[in-house]
């Protein structure tokens, strides 16, 4: 497959990238500086700011998926959308925040007293991409949120998946590496799962 993946250089989309290549797909990275992008085969950097969408829309066009890796602060959920949808490219993959995901019915877990102040911003706007997503009627999304933790590790393979509830593990935990979120979120890809929904993986 021909797959974009805007924000492909951060610590989430890198690990992504690498997942795609290492499954054999061809890569375009949409970021702001492309000389910066080393030169891989079935990898092309490609110039762009999130923030226009005529610019963007053009070039998503042509692929098969695209991957949003940016952070949420730094983008604008409406604009990104749009871009997607006057590319009409036929699918659409959000890197999401744990923050919207419940830890009880109707209870967020950015509002919880425990949620670092840090990402709160971060998260509130993350929740508001998925309402916005929500309501596509046209695009063909999917919002893969990761555990409370969204660490460095290793690609294990072995992880589970959930909806919209955190998942945490035996020993009370929350986590996913970002080498295996990237293998859920090729999964993904490759086998579509979640059409129009959001989803989760952790340990």
């Amino acid at each position: 497959m021909k797959i974009a993946v805007i924000g492909g250089t951060g610590r989430a989309g890198s690990r992504i990238v690498d997942e795609l290549l290492r499954r054999g797909h061809d890569v375009s990275v949409i970021v702001r500086h492309p000389e910066k992008v080393a030169a891989r085969p079935g990898l092309s950097a490609v110039e762009a700011d999130v923030l226009d969408v005529d610019g963007l829309a053009r070039r998503l066009a042509g692929h098969d998926a695209v991957v949003s890796a940016v952070r949420f602060i730094d983008s604008d959920p409406a604009k990104l959308i749009a871009a997607v949808r006057q590319a009409k490219v036929a699918r659409y993959l959000v890197v999401g925040g744990a923050g919207s995901l419940e830890v009880a019915p109707g209870v967020a877990l950015s509002s919880t007293p425990a949620f670092p102040a840090a990402y709160k911003a971060e998260a509130d706007k993350g929740g508001v991409f998925l309402d916005l997503l929500r309501r596509e009627t046209d695009l063909d999304w999917t919002f893969l949120s990761p555990s409370a933790l969204f660490t460095e590790g290793r690609r294990t393979g072995s992880f589970r998946l959930g909806t919209d509830q955190l998942l945490v593990g035996s020993d009370g935990k929350s986590w996913i590496s970002f080498e295996d979120y990237a293998v859920a979120m090729a999964d993904e890809i490759e086998r579509p799962a979640h059409s129009r929904r959001r989803f989760t993986v952790g340990y």
